[in-house]
């Protein structure tokens, strides 16, 4: 496992990271070819296999400048962050699914409903939708039922793409996981780095990737008028600490450029 220093981390986030149109995608090794990686933006990622293009959570406030034409869209839950009609339209080919829950389709007015535990084949990719919900009382509350997380396959490998909640037992069945895209940091000391990583030591996937680990951030992008967040240091300190909570274990966190400066 790579390890990064908080102080590391900060320098990097301060003066690595950088748009879309320059930020670098990671590879996994798949049949076919390898599936290429693309963070966007706080849970807005996009993935290409052999020619296919999937895109999570896309959000308008994230840099689609090179962002690719979808084939399929995947929306895990129904806030703007996560369904957003503008950043669907500017990057759905024409008549590509959108796969979305209930309350999503709700608000949009399109796309397939998958409920929690339905699973299909959309543009050719198989598609599970895994229950995302909280245990914990408290607000913001996100019942059972009302979102999403996806397994999807491409090239014999499964990707994981936690919609927010806690660690419920669907996730912690979830088996031969290659890829786990997960929360942290949510309200109310839910998910914070410890029990994330008791979470994917249960379905041990190869590699994780951190997502949806700075609110505030994300919610000064979504209305640039206040000033940026300072809140860099406390970041890197969960992040060091979700790997120092993993350390030992045959789990790789590969570092996402999710907030962009």
């Amino acid at each position: 496992m790579r390890l990064l220093t908080v102080t590391a981390f900060v320098a990097w986030l301060l003066l690595g990271s950088t748009p879309l149109s320059a930020q670098s995608s990671d590879r996994i090794a798949a049949e076919g070819g390898d599936i290429i990686i693309t963070p966007i933006l706080h849970s807005s990622v996009q993935i290409e296999h052999a020619g296919t293009v999937v895109h999570i959570d896309p959000w308008s406030a994230g840099d689609l400048a090179e962002a690719k034409p979808a084939d399929l869209i995947l929306v895990t839950d129904d806030p703007g962050h996560h369904l957003d009609p503008e950043a669907i339209a500017h990057l759905r080919k024409p008549g590509a699914p959108v796969v979305l829950t209930a309350a999503a389709h709700a608000r949009f007015g399109d796309g397939e409903v998958l409920a929690n535990g339905e699973q299909g084949v959309f543009a050719g990719v198989p598609v599970e939708a895994v229950p995302a919900y909280d245990m914990t009382p408290g607000q913001p509350w996100h019942p059972p039922g009302e979102a999403n997380g996806y397994v999807i396959t491409l090239g014999g490998q499964r990707l994981f793409f936690s919609g927010v909640g806690e660690c419920v037992p669907e996730i912690q069945a979830l088996e031969n996981i290659t890829v786990a895209f997960m929360p942290m940091n949510l309200p109310l000391d839910r998910m914070r780095p410890r029990p994330v990583a008791e979470c994917v030591k249960t379905f041990g996937p190869e590699v994780v990737y951190l997502i949806h680990y700075d609110n505030a951030t994300a919610r000064w992008f979504g209305d640039r008028e206040q000033p940026r967040p300072d809140n860099v240091e406390e970041i890197a300190g969960t992040i060091a600490a979700l790997r120092e909570a993993l350390d030992g274990e045959p789990i790789t966190v590969r570092d996402g450029d999710w907030y962009p400066r």
